[in-house]
């Protein structure tokens, strides 16, 4: 029996930990620093640490005998917690930081796919703002405006006019250099695979919702929602993404000879041209995570170990054939001023059968469960159709209410209006 560490706090670290803890050869999963939900998951325990301090983690990996971390965010591949973790003799899931530029850098990106050939949008990169907007007046317009660095999701502004293009880049100059890339007109879909020195193991694939409200309208977020799997990534399609995006991606970084053992994420837009990368993340999504695992028959453990070692990986992964549709609620003044504190009313005492409610931004207070962040709950149902998962993850989501509490309303639209 083994003990696992999963780093990270989210609805992503919930459901990887959930996930992990139904392994046979698990004993104990420790969720560094978890959450509420985290805390009542058999064979699951929260230790106090922050995922960035490497000196700690590598003290409780080996205090623990932890047989593999699982990194979960993004800012302890960026910062190198991976590379200190392995320098410690601890096997990791999740890729070292060079790799991970990948993520943490969208002009690193940009330049790794044109040297490759990877599919994606034209662009160009400014650190000044008489540049960028010199080469606005050029521009086609819509123009995609995106942060260079981390930004949690919420630094890309599609701007329809160029006062607001020129208003977000100025912004984001704030934090370093800005893209001001081409518009792809298309349907937005999720493509996941675990990445091993050159092993590329595709999971289902995915749809996520970013923007705030029905409709696809209002502000970019994290993620509003999403579900699995999804019409447009169809067997030709997904195919296709293989062919033309991961398996050239993994045969790239290991021709750069950066090591890649973890998730990779395409963010792709499905134009009449096929498939355009968007952006990469090193991780899994969020909340695309929560429909994958509630999907996934296979034990995700052996999996993540082998791949953290570097063994050969099963060519496929056993998926529920079912629909999995994940309902996020947020709290009040997400995106931008978030209030959290707000006690959660209504949380059901038992799970639902094939249903999921993921702890995302939450904290316990007083005894109490209350809000801790934008994103605070991941509910999440499986059904025989996406009506059936929408049906069952609204109904589920109806009984939990807190003040200001914001959902979407259409999770899974696309597909709907599909069938």
């Amino acid at each position: 029996m083994s003990k696992v560490m999963v780093l990270g706090s989210g609805g992503r670290e919930h459901a990887i930990a959930w996930k992990l803890a139904q392994s046979p050869a698990i004993e104990e999963v420790l969720c560094v620093p978890g959450n509420p939900g985290t805390a009542q998951e058999d064979k699951c325990r929260n230790l106090p640490l922050s995922p960035l301090d490497s000196a700690a983690l590598i003290s409780a990996a080996h205090a623990e005998r932890i047989a593999l971390v699982v990194i979960g965010p993004e800012a302890p591949l960026v910062t190198g917690v991976s590379d200190a973790l392995r320098r410690s003799g601890i096997p990791v899931f999740g890729p070292n930081a060079a790799a991970a530029r990948l993520e943490g850098s969208k002009a690193f990106a940009k330049e790794f796919m044109e040297r490759h050939g990877i599919p994606t949008a034209a662009y160009g990169r400014f650190t000044s703002l008489e540049a960028g907007r010199q080469f606005l007046q050029s521009c086609a317009l819509p123009i995609v405006v995106k942060a260079d660095g981390l930004a949690s999701g919420k630094g890309v502004v599609i701007a329809a006019t160029r006062a607001e293009a020129e208003e977000a880049l100025a912004r984001f100059l704030a934090w370093g250099p800005v893209l001001l890339e081409e518009f792809l007109e298309g349907e937005e879909a999720s493509f996941i695979a675990i990445l091993s020195e050159g092993q590329v193991l595709p999971l289902a694939g995915s749809q996520d919702h970013k923007r705030l409200s029905d409709g696809d309208q209002g502000p970019n977020t994290g993620g509003m929602g999403a579900y699995s799997p999804a019409p447009i990534l169809d067997t030709a399609m997904n195919e296709r993404v293989r062919r033309e995006v991961m398996q050239p991606m993994a045969r790239a970084l290991q021709a750069e000879g950066l090591s890649f053992r973890g998730f990779l994420y395409a963010g792709l837009m499905i134009t009449r041209d096929g498939p355009k990368v968007l952006e990469f993340n090193c991780r899994l999504g969020d909340p695309e995570t929560q429909p994958l695992l509630l999907r996934l028959r296979s034990d995700l453990y052996p999996v993540l170990r082998a791949a953290a070692l570097a063994d050969p990986l099963p060519t496929t992964l056993d998926w529920d054939p079912r629909t999995a549709l994940c309902v996020v609620l947020a709290a009040p003044g997400y995106p931008e001023a978030v209030r959290s504190g707000s006690p959660i009313l209504g949380l059901p005492v038992h799970e639902a059968e094939d249903a999921k409610i993921f702890h995302a931004g939450t904290a316990t207070r007083d005894g109490d469960i209350v809000t801790a962040g934008g994103r605070v709950l991941g509910v999440t149902a499986l059904g025989a159709s996406v009506a059936h998962a929408q049906q069952r993850a609204y109904d589920l989501a109806a009984s939990i209410h807190w003040p200001g509490q914001q959902l979407r309303k259409d999770i899974g639209w696309r597909a709907r209006r599909r069938s």
